[in-house]
């Protein structure tokens, strides 16, 4: 290739060379530059890439992408090299590497996903019925990377735009029809995802997030990034009951439709799920709803949870478009399984157990006020928190497991460089102030093993916090460690006691 056949869609001034130059890749990391690079220079906050220039020179490359005055830089770069000066460095990236790897996305249905809240959940619930209907499904989001079988792990929700488009690469040489991508305000914010026109955009729903250095300055700015998805697509799908529907849709450029699950007065919307039951049978704990509007049908949800509710409605609507059979779909849903999302990992008459990512207050207050729906004997929650990091999230945890479980179970995390035994002191002396009932287990799997053999008919257990991880890290390295497996292991041990 010539580097002036990747030009498409990017503003740039030739500050020298030529663009008749034979390139073969793209590059942004000094230490990975080689002979055929594109390497594009960003300034960012920690590094100034073009402090590197020197070395890819010396690396063998002759096409440079600068952000910078060429004249801030002549005495580092060559007059036979090229050089584009760009007023963005990361958007030169993002649409540099959809050239470079041909343009991958617009060789499938794509289907991106943003908001606050869901958005793992609802971009499986997508796949899981796409594939019951047949389709072959990339993914990409929070649980990592997914093609096939092959699950490669992501630094970020939204990867970098080169290792984005290198993936969609390998899904359309995987024979996928269809991509889905979780879609993070900072992957808008950082221009990882220019460039890119989504067939169907989903936006589940917006709370205060990701406010702060390094992140977003305000709500208003995290509301901003957010939206900028609905001018990203040619088919929008948006939450009609959340309170910042408006701020949502204010942009929208795209063909825009609703979804809403109507248990109280509010607006109107395109799909809707009423009549919602809650469900708890030995072999089955989920939900039951009607779906209204522009689908009709029922529909029994193998996930606990009136916001999973929303995030089956979401992915249903959406999936209407496609124009995909109603069996299928229902038949997908119900038995549904999400890696460490209200993972039903155990039911019998005696208990019903689930993994949850929980983490924080809020997540941790949902799922507790979720689960009291189904009437437990007795709600049990096994959690801890991770160290190093705030200690407010101990305490606020453990304020609202005392307020809201029947038994907490107070283990290690990932405790990193901090003592477990510390870690629990600052969750007990939350706790303790509630009056809840609680036990402490410093040695997780020990933890996991106590709540089920100690189960009493009718209890609903709760393990929290880690939900598809699989590692505990201690002193800094990480052990295998899965709460699913684990859980699978005791009541293997157990056998019918469990």
């Amino acid at each position: 290739m010539v580097l002036s056949d990747w030009l498409e869609g990017l503003d740039y001034e030739l500050l020298q060379g030529s663009l008749e130059v034979q390139v073969s890749d793209v590059s942004y990391d000094s230490r990975k530059a080689k002979e055929g690079d594109v390497f594009v220079c960003m300034t960012g906050t920690r590094v100034d890439s073009h402090l590197f220039i020197p070395q890819v020179e010396e690396a063998g490359v002759r096409v440079i992408v600068i952000e910078r005055p060429l004249k801030e830089l002549l005495k580092a770069v060559s007059p036979q090299v090229t050089v584009l000066r760009v007023k963005d460095g990361r958007r030169a990236l993002a649409l540099l590497s959809a050239a470079r790897f041909g343009y991958p996305a617009r060789k499938m249905i794509t289907v991106g996903v943003t908001g606050t809240k869901g958005k793992t959940t609802t971009t499986h619930m997508i796949k899981a019925i796409l594939e019951a209907a047949g389709k072959k499904v990339g993914m990409i989001g929070t649980n990592g990377t997914v093609i096939g079988n092959r699950v490669t792990p992501n630094l970020n929700t939204t990867p970098e735009s080169y290792q984005l488009h290198q993936a969609f690469a390998d899904m359309v040489e995987a024979g996928c029809e269809y991509m889905i991508m979780e879609v993070s305000s900072q992957g808008i914010k950082m221009h990882r995802t220019d460039g890119l026109f989504f067939d169907y955009g989903l936006f589940t729903n917006i709370s205060p997030d990701h406010i702060g250095p390094d992140e977003h300055a305000d709500f208003a700015e995290y509301l901003y990034y957010k939206s900028r998805l609905m001018t990203m697509c040619k088919v929008g799908l948006v939450n009609r009951g959340d309170e910042h529907y408006e701020g949502i849709v204010k942009d929208a450029s795209c063909r825009l439709y609703t979804y809403r699950v109507a248990e109280e007065d509010g607006a109107a919307a395109d799909f809707e799920a009423r009549n919602i039951r809650y469900v708890a049978e030995e072999n089955f704990v989920g939900t039951e709803f009607d779906v209204t509007g522009r689908l009709s049908m029922d529909v029994r949800l193998g996930i606990p949870g009136l916001f999973n509710v929303d995030n089956a409605l979401a992915a249903m609507s959406l999936c209407s478009f496609m124009g995909l059979d109603k069996q299928r779909m229902s038949h997908a849903l119900e038995h549904i399984r999400i890696n460490g999302r209200m993972e039903i990992v155990h039911t019998s008459r005696r208990c019903t157990v689930l993994v949850d990512y929980a983490h924080n207050a809020v997540s941790m207050e949902s799922l507790l006020a979720t689960l009291r729906n189904y009437h437990p004997k007795r709600l049990v929650c096994v959690f801890g928190c991770g160290g190093n990091r705030s200690k407010d999230r101990r305490y606020s945890m453990g304020e609202i497991g005392g307020r809201m479980a029947d038994l907490c179970i107070l283990t290690a995390d990932n405790s990193r460089y901090e003592k477990p035994e510390d870690i629990i002191a600052d969750i007990r002396s939350s706790i303790e102030k509630t009056g809840g009932a609680f036990v402490e287990i410093p040695d997780r799997r020990q933890a996991i093993e106590y709540s089920i053999k100690n189960a009493l008919p009718g209890d609903m257990i709760a393990v929290i916090g880690k939900g598809h991880e699989d590692y505990q890290e201690i002193c800094g390295v990480r052990h295998h460690f899965l709460d699913r497996e684990v859980i699978e292991e005791t009541v293997k041990k157990l056998g019918e006691r469990a």
